[in-house]
């Protein structure tokens, strides 16, 4: 009997996941779907690895719930899947922070731990612990496993973790942390297959979605990155800011009279692309109009996102290779072409017809930095998580 990990990959208003038979070398893809509770109908849709759809069910907005929905991902996996054994289900967990720099087993202390976090990602951390509470109250013996989108970053040294204000602050743990830890890890490891030579030198990825972040790395380990204490910092982002001065929130409060939880929603859910547009979120959306707000907005993504390949470069001493991943970097050629015309300074010199057909490598023979597109798996960097965690578990049963 093979055994089986169920990854839970959850997002602001839609859960990815995948199930993962983890009784081989590395974990291989049974099937993949999505849990989508944005629709006014809530969906569940599963398809084949290859793609091909298995199920699909929709219900009443009113008559849904989270549990509810859980309980037609694990009803599937026991009808489809009923010849393997499910031996645990893995999290993606946004935030971490200090004291977890791998994955682990979910206790109820350790969630209640990871709960308290949640003022450093409010947006993300509810949405990610949700699915943990209601799966343990369904199968209390399953085990669960939390691996954490900080983890990657976790050894950045003291001059890219912190912050210039009082020391006091930083000993409760106010620091940059940096996130998308998963989906870097797992594109660090693309490119140590594909393109060594590059890996093993100063390289820039570019995680590039609903939300966005750079990380420098050094020999595949983490050495910067673009978010701080919290996944707001950094980069023009779907719906959020990125960097802003401080003295900004201080006016809001101070003269527009906005209370915290006002400039908080301002911050996470109207800022970004969706507040400069006034339009949408959504970069397709934004690329396909042609008003002069939607223009401005991608002008300002590829501006922002250039200046902080810049800032990694400085931390790395220099740029060898620049990789762009997550939907906006695998999927949109002019934001890589726009970003690679702003970096032409540094030698970035990215080959059109290649760009255009989203090659592995899109650099053209005169660069002096080789850019990538590399597509992120961040549910497979989950379970090879799992995997590992659990092969202890298995020899102590024995």
């Amino acid at each position: 009997m093979s055994d089986t990990v169920l990854v839970l990959n959850s997002g602001s208003s839609s859960i990815k996941f995948g199930l993962f038979d983890v009784s081989v070398a590395d974990p291989a893809l049974l099937c993949k779907g999505l849990l989508d509770e944005h629709e006014a109908k809530p969906r569940l849709v599963v398809k084949s690895a290859a793609g091909e759809d298995l199920f699909e069910k929709q219900k009443e907005a009113s008559d849904a719930d989270g549990g509810d929905l859980f309980a037609d991902v694990l009803a599937f996996v026991d009808a489809r899947f009923g010849d393997h054994r499910l031996r645990a289900i893995g999290h993606r967990i946004v935030h971490g922070g200090p004291d977890y720099a791998g994955p682990v087993e979910l206790t109820d202390d350790l969630y209640t731990k990871l709960e308290a976090l949640t003022p450093l990602a409010p947006l993300h951390q509810p949405r990610c612990l949700e699915p943990v509470r209601t799966i343990s109250a369904m199968r209390p013996d399953l085990t669960q496993i939390a691996c954490f989108d900080t983890a990657f970053h976790h050894d950045l040294a003291p001059l890219s973790r912190r912050f210039a204000i009082p020391r006091r602050y930083e000993e409760r743990g106010v620091r940059r942390y940096g996130f998308h830890g998963l989906s870097f890890e797992h594109v660090a490891g693309r490119l140590a297959e594909i393109a060594p030579e590059v890996a093993a030198k100063r390289n820039v990825i570019a995680h590039l979605g609903n939300g966005a972040s750079l990380c420098a790395l050094r020999d595949g380990r983490s050495i910067d990155t673009t978010m701080g204490l919290t996944p707001l910092d950094g980069l023009v982002m779907g719906t959020r800011c990125g960097a802003i001065d401080p003295g900004v929130l201080l006016y809001l409060q101070q003269h527009e009279r906005m209370s915290v939880e006002a400039v908080q929603h301002l911050l996470y859910h109207e800022s970004g692309l969706l507040g400069v547009s006034g339009l949408s979120s959504d970069m397709r959306t934004l690329l396909a109009s042609r008003e002069v707000a939607a223009r401005e907005a991608v002008d300002l993504f590829t501006f922002r996102a250039a200046q902080q390949i810049a800032v990694m470069a400085n931390s790395l001493g220099g740029l060898d290779g620049l990789v762009f991943t997550g939907g906006i970097g695998e999927h949109a050629s002019e934001i890589r072409a726009g970003i690679g015309e702003r970096l032409a300074w540094l030698g970035v010199r990215i080959d059109a017809v290649a760009n255009d057909a989203a090659r592995e490598r899109i650099s053209d023979g005169d660069s002096a930095v080789e850019v990538f597109v590399i597509p992120t798996n961040e549910e497979l960097t989950i379970a090879r998580h799992c995997a590992a965690v659990l092969r202890p578990m298995a020899s102590s049963s024995n």
